[in-house]
């Protein structure tokens, strides 16, 4: 499955992507280069948030908003953040925390479809232009059944099989221990199964 990858200007991408010390330092100068270190290596995670704040919110004004609203609070407390832990999983933590602050509300405030699944014009997959009637309608059948699953199963499917994250990273980005959530994949794997069969049947 293809997953939608944003363009961003090349003001905001023009770092690299190799892992990056964030020295702890002392000076005036010496902070200047770490904070300086600490931003290239958060936007070097750019595109990989911007997927996770899409399949949240399934509107990309909000994606960009809440991406942008991300890398503030990132930037605002990068001095919270613990050097030799992982980067990408800090700020998928504080993307999902602030989603959780400012967009759950207007979420169960929105209309919903007839049955029940909110109505989001954004597909969560993109199809290649090569594929199948089947494989389309597979995957249509895929995203009804994803959205059927509560947010906390969607979500550390999403982390652990889609974005590949270790267990540990996961745990963090949805603040729990980490036999939860893989009691979560275990159960987000067995609702989805018997989803699919359901739609495979009709």
């Amino acid at each position: 499955m293809a997953r939608s990858v944003r363009c961003w200007p090349s003001s905001w991408t023009s770092t690299t992507s190799a892992p990056v010390t964030i020295r702890r330092a002392g000076s005036r100068t010496e902070r200047s280069v770490a904070s300086d270190e600490f931003h290239q290596a958060a936007l070097a995670h750019l595109d990989a948030l911007y997927n996770f704040a899409m399949y949240l919110t399934r509107n990309p004004p909000e994606a960009d908003d809440l991406v942008q609203e991300t890398y503030l609070r990132a930037f605002r407390f990068s001095h919270r953040f613990q050097p030799g832990t992982h980067l990408r999983a800090w700020l998928f933590q504080i993307l999902r925390n602030t989603f959780l602050t400012f967009y759950r509300l207007r979420e169960r405030e929105s209309a919903l479809a007839e049955d029940g699944v909110p109505s989001w014009d954004v597909p969560m997959f993109h199809d290649a232009p090569e594929e199948s009637s089947g494989a389309v309608e597979a995957h249509t059948d895929l995203e009804r059944a994803l959205q059927r699953l509560p947010e906390e199963f969607r979500t550390v499917l999403l982390l652990a099989e889609v974005e590949g994250m270790a267990l540990e990273d996961v745990a963090r980005v949805m603040a729990c221990p980490v036999g939860t959530v893989k009691s979560r994949i275990f159960r987000a794997k067995e609702r989805l199964r018997g989803l699919l069969r359901d739609y495979t049947e009709k």
